[in-house]
């Protein structure tokens, strides 16, 4: 018993490291424009984040935000108390470079959101495109653990709809209709609204995305 238990806890290390693997490798040898989720302007994800009409030192995170445009956006409207999380280094480095002296303003953090263990609860919770990697029972339920504990206040996750792809970068995603994404986290969060729109990606193809905001239910 002991040795099957030790081999499901192997295997479940290994794929962690092979997860972590690809999005270095992906980071490491992909510009943004070669990237399918690269947005100039992430006006959807700052238009949910200004409706809820907090003050600029809220905490904000956003997860698997990788070299996303989204935190210089937030810094240049005044926001002072981001962080954003991504499994990648290199993705970290990148937005880092990018950013240069302002990178000292943001709280970076290294980690598969699935381990993330957050020391502090955040006003806005952000994620577009991370959570519709997370296609097991498993993954989903620890996320919205992880969720549960770390916001305090407001929740916006952008997925693929139910007519977008059923991969990204290679590996198999989950896709939702408002109702399913609703479902989902209905127990402790409370959804505010729901769009849908189409991503025009670097080489011009469509993606469509499903966004939902929601508000902590405080019990």
């Amino acid at each position: 018993m002991r040795k099957v238990f030790t081999n499901q806890k192997n295997k479940e290390s290994m794929e962690k490291l092979n997860q972590k693997q690809h999005w270095e490798t992906v980071y490491e040898t992909k510009n943004p424009e070669e990237v399918s989720w690269t947005q100039k302007i992430p006006q959807t994800s700052l238009d949910f984040i200004n409706s809820f009409a907090l003050p600029k030192d809220a905490k904000i995170i956003d997860i698997g935000g990788g070299d996303s445009n989204l935190v210089d956006f937030l810094l240049e409207e005044g926001y002072e108390n981001i962080s954003v999380l991504d499994i990648s280094a290199k993705a970290i480095e990148k937005a880092k470079t990018r950013l240069g002296e302002k990178a000292k303003k943001v709280n970076w953090v290294e980690s598969d959101i699935t381990k993330f263990k957050p020391d502090t609860s955040y006003d806005i919770w952000h994620d577009r495109a991370t959570f519709h990697f997370l296609t097991t029972d498993e993954q989903i339920t620890t996320y919205i653990e992880v969720a549960k504990k770390a916001v305090s206040g407001f929740m916006v996750i952008g997925t693929f709809s139910e007519n977008g792809p059923t991969k990204c970068s290679g590996l198999n995603i989950k896709r939702y209709t408002a109702g399913g994404l609703i479902n989902v986290f209905n127990e402790y969060f409370t959804k505010i609204h729901c769009l849908t729109e189409d991503h025009i990606t670097p080489f011009h193809t469509k993606q469509s995305f499903l966004f939902c905001s929601f508000k902590r239910q405080m019990h």
